[in-house]
């Protein structure tokens, strides 16, 4: 089979004007970034106002492993599989991180013959949103600098901030390059930024969100915020394109909307609250997909996406493999193509966790089986029967990677079901529940924990919340992804431990605060060997090596 890269390179693209106009989206509407990708203007949201919405699917996974799981191959294999059936199909996502591309994770345009193209336009600068947040944060870092350094009007402690992240020493070198001070970087993922521009609703609210910005605080222990430094009406010039967001398309022409990219383990973990709106108001199903796993993706879409965005998932598609499941259950990852059936059944109780959440939320719950070709019939056949016996309503192999859209038929015709059958979806917690309540919800409720310690710093930011007004705000979990606890080792469904968390920081313009779990950071670090290594450019200036 070919490589991901060379099945994207090969393939025959619609014109994004006709992919556009099959959709329902307006000439005047679209702003073309070349042939195959464009922007969709916000107005289009004004002439729909009145229109009803699809059905909203969200796609999940079981705890990520590094056998993989295919949660976008399988998001984009079920577009392309409702597509074949002939539904109005749109699907929604975020855009890929160039740190994960370089590093380890690899894309986010799926793989195979589900796949989103053009794949490497999106995954390396696409229509350049990620550099516009870049931007803006590194300008309201800048300003932040200039009025510490210019007097320091606003009485700025500059030894205090909101971001605890991988720390430096700036300010070196004496008077004239500024004070000497800590500071740190952020992924761009992971900014505040990043987050507000996924959760707007429109540019004068991005402009107030802007302004919202905790920065840093006084001498006094006030905060100080973006629009005090006069600083958030450039920040949104800058990102005035960055709003709107970008359309493309499956391997197989349908559209799909790409905005925003959060990462999941540190920040929310979906796209664009805009593009979901966008999406609803134009196709009859609309598939979306959640960082990570359903701990970390899925509750921050059901718990803050869609309580500021005003609507709700219709089903949940949990994606699971054999491979995975057998790494679960303690197989090493050199044997996990060989059958183990005993391994499998050890690893299952990481996808009845799973499975329970997706319930926990009210939703009906398809698990999708993403098929490897090491899988054996024995195994797909005990892992259909495990998954039932832990309360997954509809289980489908999922064959989608080989086969595009024919080989999600299934798949889309169980969606299809899951989708006519009741949903008495509603958050874990309601609104105006104090933050310490979400976090014990949370912790016990979905994670398993037998409860939550809160370290010294821990206490001391939920009664600053308290005094700064954010004491009933969404949370925003901060942990890793590797298992359900706070320690990446623990696989499978761990249990017997409380979940340790080391400090509570606003991100006022988002609407949410981060509480920060364990030893977990928010800027990542490269690998030995990470996937830039294979990547360069051939004689003919084609791309090699990508994926």
């Amino acid at each position: 089979m070919k490589s991901g890269l060379e099945i994207a390179q090969g393939a025959t693209l619609e014109p994004i004007v006709d992919v556009a106009t099959a959709v329902g989206i307006l000439p005047e509407e679209l702003r073309p970034y070349g042939a195959y990708r464009a922007k969709v203007a916000l107005s289009i949201l004004d002439r729909l106002r009145e229109a009803s919405d699809g059905k909203l699917v969200i796609t999940t996974a079981i705890t990520p492993t590094k056998a993989g799981e295919g949660k976008t191959t399988t998001s984009v294999s079920l577009t392309q599989g409702l597509g074949v059936l002939g539904k109005k199909v749109a699907l929604a996502i975020r855009e890929p991180s160039m740190g994960p591309v370089f590093g380890i994770k690899g894309g986010g345009t799926g793989g195979g013959y589900a796949q989103v193209v053009p794949m490497e336009d999106i995954n390396l600068h696409f229509n350049g949103d990620f550099h516009a947040v870049t931007a803006a944060h590194n300008l309201l870092a800048a300003a932040i600098d200039a009025s510490i350094f210019h007097g320091n009007p606003l009485g700025i402690d500059p030894q205090t901030n909101d971001r605890e992240l991988r720390r430096t020493v700036v300010g070196l070198g004496g008077k004239a390059h500024g004070i000497p001070r800590e500071n740190e970087f952020v992924i761009t993922a992971a900014s505040e930024i990043m987050a507000i521009l996924a959760l707007t609703a429109d540019l004068q609210d991005l402009r107030a969100r802007l302004g919202r910005v905790v920065v840093a605080s006084t001498y006094d222990g006030e905060p100080v915020i973006a629009e005090q430094l006069r600083v958030a009406g450039a920040m949104t010039v800058v990102m005035r394109d960055a709003i709107e967001p970008n359309l493309v398309q499956t391997l197989e022409h349908q559209p799909v909307f790409i905005h925003a990219g959060p990462f999941g383990n540190i920040a929310h973990a979906n796209n664009s609250i805009i593009e979901d709106r966008i999406a609803l108001k134009l196709a009859d199903y609309v598939v979306t997909e959640a960082g990570f796993g359903s701990d970390l993706g899925f509750q921050k879409f059901c718990d803050i996406v869609c309580r500021l965005g005003g609507f709700a998932p219709t089903a949940g598609v949990l994606v699971t493999t054999v491979r995975a499941t057998k790494s679960h259950g303690g197989m090493p990852f050199g044997e996990l193509g060989s059958e183990d059936l005993d391994a499998l059944r050890r690893g299952i109780d990481n996808l009845e966790a799973h499975i329970g959440i997706i319930r926990r939320y009210g939703l009906p719950c398809v698990v999708s089986i993403n098929n490897f070709p090491t899988d054996t019939p024995a195994e797909l056949e005990l892992i259909h029967e495990l998954a039932v016996g832990a309360g997954a309503e509809t289980v489908v192999v999922n064959r989608g990677f080989a086969e595009g859209g024919k080989g999600a038929v299934d798949l889309a015709e169980a969606v299809i079901a899951a989708c006519e059958r009741p949903s008495s979806f509603h958050q874990l917690t309601p609104d105006g529940t104090p933050l310490r309540e979400q976090i014990d919800a949370i912790a016990t409720t979905l994670y398993g924990a037998d409860g939550v310690d809160y370290l010294p710093q821990a206490e001391v930011d939920l009664a600053r919340m308290d005094r700064l007004g954010f004491g009933t705000v969404p949370v925003c979990m901060a942990k890793t992804h590797l298992s359900l606890s706070h320690e990446p080792s623990w696989l499978n469904r761990p249990r017997g431990y409380r979940l340790p968390v080391r400090s509570v920081v606003p991100a006022a313009g988002a609407g949410f605060v981060v509480v920060l779990c364990g030893e977990m950071q928010r800027m990542p670090g490269l690998g030995r060997t990470p996937n830039f290594i294979g990547v360069d450019i051939d004689a003919e200036g084609r791309t090699i090596g990508l994926f």
